[in-house]
């Protein structure tokens, strides 16, 4: 029933006595062995090596690669569910010869829970879990900034922070980091981006002293000084990462959502953009941006946008995503679709357990491994390995603080994303020198456009609001419109001497792509004299609700509903409220309405119900009675005190819906008119009372589901129900087999009934069959146990892997090898039936991916029964 890692050999080693016999750099290299990064695509291409084993990269959370090369590794021994403090750390690994293997190592700095390390210059950026040095319990967690600026290895004082309380402390508490706040990426426009998950956050405050909330998971982005702090996209589950090209596409991989409803979404991250996770993106489908594609189940975690020129093409230009769930690094190829893309994944290179990729400015890509590290650490597992391509010879890469800002030009012209990042965040040190030099790269109609636009970006950062008119002059070229207009509407403090007029002909622009940068723009320019022009985008005919009771479609490319999606985003920003009103009823009609959904201010109300009044269409005044009915509650305010849990309320379109000031208003005209409806009149109001969940008694029509608090789980209640484990996630019953102690008695029983007895043996004195049971105590702990029973696929026992083999006579076996000679192999399938197969009959031998162990065999016990059962295994140290 249960497997063992292979990276549990070193541990059955040490239990053997054999680790003590062996000297100090045979036990490193036999740490390193656990090594199983395999490339999905061609071996022949890529050369991966053990860079480091878990004897200086134990649970390895995130990592980060100067452009120097120079390896930053979170260790993290906490864990997704551990709350105990002082056991994370960032090290630092230096290749002095590049030959692969790391060579030097300094602790850098402590840090619990890292989650995301940025290097650039003298400053490592981390973002971590903080702690209360009086209680010991989580406060929240910190984007900070380290310097090392004698270039020792060692931070030279303590960080400084630049957004504090960026992940919700009550649920740090409770859970731990499992849905935290989590990598964080430079672009080359010079904000950090950073991927928030649903935890979400309360009082976030930067260095500027700005206050943000956000209620569940996106990309929230900050400059490097931690100021201008912004919500950048929103409706994401619990990313990871994000993935960003050099035309500031952001791409990331969602989690899936435990079995309900919501599996890995890869999807193209566009600014003000709404995804809709939870309350829209089963039900409200037509108002969200959908993914890309829906994969299934997995775990998404670090993300890298290849762009090196010594990578082969088939490999360069494309974002790699890992998945920890899949333990796989895939490749999405993405294809431009008007304004956002279309894609294809690839598996590419599978390691167990992936946790996240980075590359330098050499090209050397370096890939974490969790493997089987569990949900609170392991100090004997994790790794990291080097990935290059086969033809790849190492380049040193310049020290760009002592390059001359001719050179630095230089290397913002290089093929390598790297390079031109750093080579601008050091030219940007110098600011005059900075704004002559990058302006003349954007103005260079004769250099690729990712150069231009290197130089936009770094121009509009050097010359702030004095760069304006000049960028002005970009805006009339039709090759870097989209970046000009972009650039001119990126810092907020530099907007009120920005003309809005490049926007407004941008609206009209040829390319879907400058349509949209100019509507995002609009959006943030905050002119209301925009409204009109946003308000003519057209809506496309897929602008449809879902049918009551169906799903819509949230993980299918629309191109076509962006552009007044993000319409729709720029006019709430505005607050558009009374172009709105009055375009009701006429040609722009639709996104007026659309927009108005949102719109909870009086004005709005009291213009709907003056429309509808008006009115002479039947079909328009339906539509009106819609908006009313959406806007007479609204989500209530987030204050940090609770969390919708792992598997929430997705029927929306509100998770927590209060009423307001307007409130009464809509609900006097909804009730007149109901009142003098017929029957099918009647039932137009109960189906919009449970599609909006109103609560309005008299309309009739869908039960109210209470939202599913993590707040009010009980655990005392819960722990003896049947099923418990089949209906929680994952993280929950890991949180519950904390506090359940069970018992042994009990879980022996289980062993049988569960079907365990049929694959493995308890004592050396019966038949082998599957991985032995009799010392597994010695081996896993509880946790590590847990985790092998809900996830068999993660990590399979050595000798272990379930094979299926093809033999004369059109036969053919699927299980694990028991026994084998020169003359025989004996086999053992699920069900613990034997085989005896002859060698000479064996056409074909295939090792699979996947565990014999079918996932789910524990879903029907209780919690008590589940940690009964681990609790007996625990024990087996024989």
């Amino acid at each position: 029933m249960l497997k063992i890692s292979l990276s549990l050999v070193y541990s059955v080693l040490i239990l053997m006595g054999l680790v003590g016999q062996l000297g100090n750099s045979e036990t490193k290299l036999l740490q390193k062995s656990t090594n199983r990064a395999v490339v999905s695509a061609d071996p022949d291409e890529l050369v991966i090596t053990n860079f480091a084993g878990p004897d200086l990269t134990p649970s390895p959370s995130c990592l980060a690669v100067a452009p120097t090369g120079e390896v930053y590794v979170g260790v993290d021994m906490i864990g997704s569910l551990g709350k105990t403090p002082g056991k994370g750390y960032i090290i630092k690994l230096v290749d002095s010869n590049n030959d692969g293997k790391v060579d030097r190592h300094t602790k850098f700095a402590m840090a619990d829970n890292p989650r995301g390390i940025i290097s650039q210059g003298d400053q490592l950026f981390v973002l971590h879990t903080t702690f209360s040095a009086e209680t010991g319990v989580a406060s929240g967690m910190d984007l900070v900034v380290f310097e090392d600026k004698n270039h020792d290895g060692v931070a030279d004082g303590p960080s400084k922070p630049l957004i504090q309380n960026i992940s919700s402390p009550k649920f740090l508490q409770s859970r731990g980091t499992d849905h935290s706040t989590n990598g964080i990426r430079m672009g080359i426009d010079g904000w950090i981006y950073i991927a928030v998950g649903d935890f979400g956050f309360h009082g976030a405050v930067d260095r500027s002293g700005k206050k943000l909330t956000q209620l569940g998971g996106g990309i929230v982005r900050v400059r490097p000084d931690g100021t201008e702090m912004e919500v950048y996209s929103h409706g994401m589950r619990n990313i990871y990462d994000v993935a960003i090209d050099p035309y500031m596409n952001i791409f990331t991989r969602d989690n899936t959502n435990d079995g309900g409803g919501w599996n890995i979404r890869f999807s193209h991250q566009i600014q003000s953009g709404e995804y809709g996770y939870p309350v829209l993106f089963k039900g409200f489908t037509d108002e969200i941006i959908p993914a890309l594609v829906d994969v299934g189940g997995g775990s998404g975690t670090g993300s890298l946008f290849m762009d090196d020129p010594t990578w082969p093409e088939k490999y360069n230009h494309v974002p790699m995503m890992a998945d920890w769930g899949r333990s796989q690094l895939y490749i999405h190829r993405v294809t431009p679709d008007g304004p956002s893309f279309t894609q294809k994944e690839e598996e590419f290179i599978k390691l167990p357990q992936i946790t996240d990729v980075d590359v330098d400015a050499s090209g050397r890509m370096y890939l974490s491994a969790w493997d089987g590290a569990g949900y609170s650490g392991n100090p004997a597992k994790g790794y990291v390995v080097r990935v290059v391509p086969k033809t790849w010879s190492y380049k040193a890469f310049a020290d760009v603080k002592k390059a001359s800002v001719k050179e630095l030009v230089a290397l913002l012209k290089s093929g390598s994303a790297v390079a031109r990042l750093a080579a601008q965040q050091e030219l940007l040190t110098r600011p005059k020198d900075a704004a002559d030099a990058s302006w003349k790269l954007a103005a260079d109609k004769s250099l690729p456009l990712y150069v231009r636009v290197a130089g936009i970006f770094t121009y509009a950062q050097a010359a702030g609001a004095n760069g304006i008119s000049n960028l002005v002059k970009l805006t009339s070229e039709a090759d870097v419109r989209e970046f000009a207009l972009k650039a001119l509407a990126d810092r907020k403090p530099n907007l009120q001497t920005v003309p809005i007029e490049p926007f407004l002909q941008g609206l009209k622009d040829p390319s879907e792509r400058v349509r949209l940068a100019a509507t995002v723009g609009l959006g943030r320019l905050g002119r209301i004299e925009a409204a009109p022009a946003l308000l003519q985008v057209k809506v496309p005919a897929s602008f449809v609700a879902p049918a009551k009771g169906a799903e819509g479609p949230h993980a299918t490319p629309n191109a076509a509903i962006i552009p007044p999606h993000l319409a729709v985003r720029a006019l709430v920003s505005l607050n558009a409220v009374d172009a709105c009103v009055n375009a009701i009823g006429t040609e722009n009609s639709t996104i007026a309405l659309w927009a108005l959904r949102y719109m909870h201010d009086p004005k709005a109300a009291t213009g709907l119900i003056a429309a509808y009044k008006n009115a002479k269409d039947e079909t328009l005044k339906k539509q009106i009675l819609t908006t009313l009915s959406r806007l007479y509650k609204k989500e209530a305010d987030y204050d940090g005190s609770w969390w919708w849990s792992t598997r929430p309320d997705t029927h929306g379109p509100y998770y927590k819906g209060v009423t307001w000031e307007s409130s009464p208003a809509i609900k006097d005209l909804l009730m007149q008119e109901w009142t003098k409806a017929d029957a099918s009149g009647k039932q137009f109001f109960a189906d919009l009372n449970g599609r909006h969940r109103m609560e309005i008694t008299e309309f009739g029509g869908e039960e109210v589901v209470a939202a599913n608090e993590e707040t009010k789980v009980d655990l005392e209640k819960i722990r003896n129900q049947k099923g418990q484990v089949g209906k929680a996630s994952i993280e929950d019953v890991m949180l519950a087999m904390a506090k359940i102690k069970g018992d042994a008695a009990l879980g022996k029983t289980l062993f049988t009934q569960q079907g365990c007895i049929a694959c493995h043996s308890l004592s050396k004195s019966e038949p082998m069959k599957g991985p032995f049971m009799g010392q597994i105590g010695s081996i896993m702990n509880r946790e590590q146990i847990a985790e092998s029973i809900l996830k068999p696929n993660a990590s399979i026992s050595q000798g272990f892997a379930t094979v299926l083999i093809t033999a004369k006579g059109n036969k053919s076996y699927m299980g694990f090898v028991s026994e084998e000679s020169a003359s025989k192999v004996v086999m053992r399938n699920i069900t613990g039936e034997v085989f005896t197969i002859k060698t000479s009959d064996i056409l074909s031998r295939k090792e699979q991916e996947t565990s014999m162990m079918p996932s789910g065999l524990a879903n029907a016990l209780s919690y008590e029964e589940f940690a009964s059962l681990i609790t007996f295994l625990s024990q087996q140290k024989k």
